[in-house]
C-alpha cells in the first residue's frame, strides 16, 4: 500500500493545485503567445524584439513596432481583457483538460519520486543527498511528462482558443473532444507534439520543485527557524515554486507554442521542432522572449506549489494510518 499512497497523495494535491490556479495558467499561456507570428507575413507586423531600442526606424516599421508594443499587455490586463471580451467562464477554458493533466502527469511524477525517495534515503539518518532528489525529481517527472502529454497538448489549444479569430478557433467542447479531433483530423501523433519539450520542462520542473522543497523544508527544520507546521510547508513551497519558474519557464514558452501551432495540410508547419521554435522565437523578438509570462508563471507557480505541497502535507497527516 506504502508504494500506492505516494501516487493517491500526489494525485489529490496535484488536481486541487491545478484546479484552483487555473485561470492564472490561462493567462500565462495567453502572454507567452503575444507577439508570435499567426502566418506568412505576420512575422513583419506582429513581432518586434523583447529588448527594443531606439533605432532611425522608417515611418512604416515605427507604426508597426508601436502597435506591437500596444498589444503587448501585462499578467492583470490580460486577465481583465478576457473576463471582458469572453466572460467569465473563459478564465476555466480547458480545466477539464488540467483535471486529466494532474490525473495523469502530476499522480505519476508525484507517486515515481515518493517511490525513488524512499528508495534512496539513508534508513539511518533518515535523510536524502540533494544530487539523488534531483535525479529523482528528473526520472519522475520524464515519465508523468510522457504519460500526461496528450492532455498538455489539448488544455494549451483550449486555453488559447479564445485569442483566435472566431473563423480560426478549435471549439473544443471538453478535453475528450479535444483529443478525438485531433487524432482524426491530425493523426495519433499529434497528442504528443511538443513531448521532447514537455518531456524536458517537467524533468526541470518536478526535479527544481520536489528536490527544492524537501531541501529548503530540512534546511529549516535543521537551522531550528521553525517547526514542522503550515508556516514550514508555505515558506519551503513557495520558494520551491520560485526556483521551478525560473528553471522551467523558457522551455515552457516553447512548449506552448510548439502545441499551439496550427498546421494546414500540404503547407509547411510554422516549426519544424522544439529548436525550430526557439531559434525563431529569439530571432524575431529577442532573447527576453524565453521570459515571456514569467510573472504569471511565477504567479502562477507560486500559489499551485503552496497548494500543492500544503494539501499534499494535509493529505498525508489524513492517510498515515493507512
Amino acid at each position: 500500500m506504502g508504494g500506492v499512497k505516494g501516487f493517491i497523495e500526489g494525485g489529490i494535491a496535484s488536481i486541487v493545485a491545478g484546479c484552483s490556479t487555473h485561470p492564472l495558467d490561462l493567462i500565462k499561456v495567453r502572454m507567452q503567445l503575444q507577439g508570435e507570428a499567426q502566418g506568412p507575413t505576420a512575422a513583419a507586423q506582429n513581432l518586434r524584439p523583447s529588448l527594443a531600442f531606439q533605432t532611425n526606424s522608417t515611418p512604416s516599421s515605427t507604426v508597426r513596432l508601436r502597435q506591437a508594443t500596444a498589444a503587448r499587455v501585462g499578467p492583470v490586463a490580460t486577465g481583465i481583457r478576457i473576463f471582458k471580451t469572453e466572460g467569465f467562464r473563459a478564465l476555466f477554458s480547458g480545466v477539464s483538460a488540467t483535471v486529466l493533466r494532474q490525473t495523469l502527469y502530476s499522480t505519476t511524477r508525484m507517486g515515481i519520486y515518493d517511490i525513488l525517495k524512499h528508495k534512496w534515503t539513508d534508513k539511518e539518518t533518515n535523510t536524502m543527498p540533494l544530487a539523488s532528489k534531483i535525479l529523482a525529481g528528473l526520472i519522475a517527472g520524464g515519465i508523468g511528462a510522457a504519460v500526461g502529454n496528450p492532455a498538455d497538448v489539448a488544455m494549451v489549444r483550449m486555453q488559447a482558443d479564445g485569442r483566435l479569430p472566431l473563423s480560426q478557433r478549435r471549439n473544443y467542447t471538453s478535453v475528450v473532444d479535444a483529443l478525438a479531433r485531433m487524432t482524426k483530423q491530425e493523426g495519433i501523433t499529434s497528442l504528443w507534439r511538443g513531448s521532447s519539450m514537455t518531456v524536458n520542462r517537467a524533468m526541470l520542473v518536478t526535479a527544481s520543485q520536489l528536490a527544492s522543497y524537501d531541501q529548503i523544508k530540512e534546511t529549516i527544520l535543521a537551522k531550528g527557524w521553525m517547526k514542522d507546521g503550515l508556516c514550514t510547508h508555505v515558506v519551503a513551497s513557495f520558494s520551491a515554486g520560485f526556483v521551478a519558474a525560473v528553471v522551467s519557464n523558457p522551455v515552457d514558452v516553447i512548449k506552448t507554442r510548439v502545441m499551439n501551432m496550427k498546421v494546414v495540410p500540404g503547407q509547411r508547419p510554422p516549426y519544424t521542432g522544439a529548436l525550430d521554435c526557439a531559434m525563431k522565437t529569439v530571432k524575431a523578438e529577442g532573447p527576453m522572449a524565453l521570459y515571456k509570462g514569467f510573472i504569471p508563471t511565477i504567479s502562477r507557480q507560486g500559489p499551485f506549489t503552496v497548494v500543492l505541497f500544503v494539501t499534499l502535507e494535509q493529505v498525508r497527516k489524513l492517510l498515515k494510518n493507512f
